[in-house]
């Protein structure tokens, strides 16, 4: 893949939206996805930074642009800078942030 995309299934769980790679790959080809108001069903498309994600998640519905990429899976706070919320991600007073951390 070139440099300036990264695969959409290895963003997803780079970016704490699935909990395993196998299950951003799920999420992708059950139609979960779309980029640009488009249902993707290809988890090894190209995204690139500035494009914008709609995911249904289980707990909400979220729109995401891409900001960054990520070589490793890491750390929550890593995760977040890798997008920015667009809309989304809310139900009443609680805000829905994919897999916060636990303690």
């Amino acid at each position: 893949m070139r440099d300036d995309r990264q695969r959409l299934d290895k963003w997803l769980w780079f970016a704490r939206f699935a909990r395993t790679r196998p299950a951003a790959v799920r999420l992708v080809e059950e139609g979960h996805v779309r980029v640009a108001s488009k249902r993707v069903e290809n988890p090894a498309l190209g995204v690139k930074p500035g494009d914008v994600l709609t995911l249904a998640l289980p707990h909400a519905t979220l729109v995401v642009r891409v900001t960054a990429f990520a070589e490793r899976r890491g750390s929550y706070e890593q995760a977040q800078t890798l997008y920015e919320v667009l809309s989304g991600g809310e139900r009443g007073d609680q805000s829905l942030a994919p897999e916060g951390p636990k303690g």
